[in-house]
């Protein structure tokens, strides 16, 4: 066995890409060597990168593939000989299994004689597969943006290919890749090991000779010194501490080869000025890290991850220029704070009439004012239906929150720093005394961004974040930019999932057709019949995935879920976990394998037109009447349970009707020649199918 090494050398790749192209080679080498039986035993894969580079090292490769035996089968023995002497058939066959005629054999199977021949394959060098092999694999890889570097060459890379090494052992793979041999020469830190080539002699030397030319190819190892070096700069600070940032760190991996970390002070002064605002811009502008003090709230210092080794003098130096350059983003930031205090955020609604929410559906001034429609009906039905703990001021702040929840995009801080479009709103709320209730609502209103973002704390700011994420869904869909495939110019997909976040996380009595019919109503120039079914539809599916992909529930259980009902998140969750819950059970396999078998009968009855009739001038057998007078019984207690969603024991209720549907099918012929019993028996099954499958449908159950 053999050690195998690919390394991609490549100019700098953008750090959100690296991740996912690392994993995705690593997988289309270790599906190679599978694939062509180069793998053994005792494999094991590594892949490696930097910003500079893509690199796979697999242990365990053999030098060759084994070779194989072949059992082929022809024509027929009377077609392939006639009188003992080979046909044209049987030349033929010999000619395209590679053997002589001689070498045929009779072949004896269930359909009668064939002609038979085993042929030998010698196994191929791993070498002259991997040439042939890997460059398209290599080539294979996505990257969300591709470009061309090679005039009049087809081939498209996230940027240019510089040097290439793949070694099986100590030898080269005689491949190439964008014009680039592969050989045995990497290249170290840009800076560090300036021009000088680093030799690998085999495969196994890769990690440590490159980090003797002072890269660190293991993105674990990075990641590590990376927070060892965080550490070690904030404890020079009394009672400090780094503020956690996880993004931040997988950003900073990605853009390092040898990272260091420095220490840098601001003045106090700006402290003053949002949290927010200083974190974006020391963490999204600058890729600094924050530090706060014992009480969690910031400190007068940063901390930049450099991608270099630097001496004392050089440290301050460095130290110097980042502060000078952290320094004028601040002033620009203080600039723009005290200029947008200067017209309140009441004050900017009309200016919204010349922000472009859609060129097809109008400005941000007809958004807020379609927001504020649905989120008056939201919060109306809230203050109906909710507990005794709604107080009578919520309509008026969530009216007030909606109304200027989008005036911070005509403000120039939200101009300089985008991506603080809603925070900005929540602090200017804030500090121009609007109450902590209306800032809050504003400040979370684009919150959850994702499935793992937390949901708006008040109610005031989850109404918010509904009305808008639908409103903008239904108006999309009404105008034909619903989503297609994988294309979601407009996030919709997003907006939806936080919706349905929203809905499972809080105790909004709220569910989808409550929050989607009035927003179709809204819309003119479409059917609104057709459009409350596609958006409706749209948030099933994204309903399906969250509770299959976020929340882990078995696709059949989703499945059965939603075939029962599919606008009320909450509780469709809770009948998830009861049928999660109970699905193990031998009688509730049982009774979902009987629901099953009467929805296929049910739909084969309506195939040949058969009428469901009535058991009422019918007498039935002992086992149909048991059946009958069974599921009669449990009815009642099944709906009270349901009632009180109460649905692991309404699930386990029903599954005691076992015994009583076994005997049933044993014993009984739905299907019956006698149009009246055979009546009788459909309606039977299907007044226990529909009664019973509101928590699920129980068919979807995979019970094998």
């Amino acid at each position: 066995m053999a050690d195998f090494l690919l390394e991609i050398g490549l100019e700098e790749v953008p750090a959100r890409m690296i991740a996912g192209a690392e994993a995705e080679l690593g997988r289309r080498v270790c599906g190679l060597l599978t694939r062509e039986r180069l793998l053994g035993t005792k494999r094991k894969l590594t892949t490696y990168s930097t910003p500079r580079r893509l690199a796979v090292l697999v242990e365990g490769v053999s030098p060759r593939q084994a070779d194989t035996e072949e059992h082929l089968t022809g024509p027929s023995w009377k077609v392939a000989f006639k009188d003992g002497a080979p046909t044209a058939a049987a030349e033929a066959f010999a000619k395209k299994a590679g053997v002589a005629v001689t070498a045929l054999k009779k072949v004896t199977n269930a359909k009668g004689e064939y002609v038979g021949a085993t042929v030998k394959r010698p196994g191929r060098g791993a070498a002259e597969l991997l040439a042939a092999e890997l460059p398209k694999e290599v080539l294979g890889l996505y990257w969300a943006k591709n470009m061309y570097w090679r005039a009049g060459k087809p081939e498209r890379f996230v940027r240019p290919v510089r040097w290439v090494i793949a070694l099986l052992g100590s030898k080269v793979v005689p491949l190439e890749i964008a014009g680039i041999a592969a050989g045995k020469q990497s290249r170290g830190h840009r800076v560090l090991h300036s021009g000088k080539p680093v030799l690998l002699a085999k495969a196994r030397d890769y990690s440590e000779a490159l980090r003797k030319a002072f890269v660190v190819v293991d993105v674990a190892e990075r990641r590590h010194s990376i927070r060892k070096a965080l550490d070690a700069a904030t404890r020079t600070v009394p009672d400090a501490r780094w503020r956690e940032d996880e993004a931040l760190i997988e950003t900073v991996v990605h853009l390092t080869e040898w990272p260091t970390v420095v220490l840098g002070d601001f003045e106090p002064e700006y402290l003053a000025l949002p949290e927010e605002v200083l974190v974006t811009v020391m963490r999204d502008h600058q890729k600094y890290f924050a530090v706060e003090g014992a009480d969690g709230k910031l400190a007068p210092h940063f901390l930049a991850v450099l991608n270099t080794e630097v001496d004392d003098e050089g440290r301050a130096i460095i130290r110097h220029g980042n502060a000078r350059v952290l320094r004028a983003r601040f002033k620009d930031a203080r600039f723009f704070w005290d200029f947008d205090q200067k017209t309140p955020l009441a004050a900017r609604v009309e200016s919204l009439k010349a922000v472009t929410f859609q060129k097809e559906l109008g400005s941000y001034h007809w958004k807020t004012e379609a927001n504020l429609r649905l989120a008056r009906e939201y919060a109306s039905w809230y203050a109906i239906h909710a507990s005794a703990t709604c107080d009578r001021d919520l309509c008026r702040i969530v009216e007030t929150a909606v109304q200027l929840a989008k005036t911070d995009l005509t403000t120039e801080l939200v101009k300089e720093f985008t991506e603080l479009q809603g925070v900005v709103g929540g602090v200017y709320a804030l500090a121009q005394g609007l109450g902590e209730r209306v800032a809050e609502a504003i400040y979370w209103q684009y919150r959850p961004a994702n499935t793992e973002d937390r949901i708006p704390p008040t109610v005031e700011g989850q109404l918010l974040g509904l009305a808008d994420r639908v409103q903008t869904i239904a108006a999309m869909f009404s105008i034909g930019n619903a989503p297609t495939g994988s294309k979601d110019p407009f996030a919709l997909r997003r907006a939806a999932n936080g919706v349905i976040k929203i809905l499972a996380e809080s105790q909004l009595p709220l569910d989808l057709i409550r929050l989607i019919r009035p927003a179709v109503n809204e819309a003119e120039n479409c059917s609104q019949a057709k459009l409350e079914q596609d958006v409706r539809a749209f948030f099933k599916e994204r309903l399906h995935f969250y509770l299959k992909d976020v929340r882990g529930f078995a696709y059949d259980v989703v499945n059965a879920v939603l075939a029962a009902d599919a606008d009320d998140v909450r509780d469709a969750i809770a009948r998830a976990e009861a049928l999660t819950a109970v699905r193990g059970s031998e009688d509730f396999r049982a009774i979902s394998a009987a629901f099953k078998r009467i929805k296929n009968i049910l739909r084969q009855a309506e195939e040949k037109q058969f009428a469901i009739g009535s058991a009422e001038d019918v007498r039935l057998s002992v086992e149909a009447w048991q059946f009958s007078a069974a599921a009669a019984a449990l009815a009642p207690e099944v709906a009270r349970l349901r009632q009180q969603r109460a649905y692991v024991e309404a699930l386990a209720l029903i599954a005691t009707l076992r015994p009583d549907v076994d005997a049933f099918f044993d014993k009984v012929m739905v299907l019956d020649p006698d149009p009246a019993i055979r009546g009788a028996h459909l309606a039977l099954i299907d007044e226990v199918l529909r009664g019973f499958s509101g928590i699920a449908d129980f068919s979807e159950i995979v019970t094998a």
